[in-house]
């Protein structure tokens, strides 16, 4: 999920680059989204291990 989130913040960089704003906008947008979600399902999954007492594996 962060990877389609780079490719999109990608996406969003070359199109402000070639004067596109509202693909360089809408593309930038979707990034945050995808990046927000990834935020909060990492978190969950943190907070999930923790309870459950089990520690990051070697």
């Amino acid at each position: 999920m962060l990877g389609w989130s780079i490719i999109f913040l990608i996406i969003a960089l070359v199109a402000a680059l070639f004067g596109f704003t509202g693909i360089a906008s809408a593309s930038a947008g979707i990034a945050k989204v995808i990046f927000f979600i990834f935020i909060v399902l990492w978190l969950i999954a943190v907070v999930a291990n923790a309870i459950r007492g089990r520690g990051p594996k070697p």
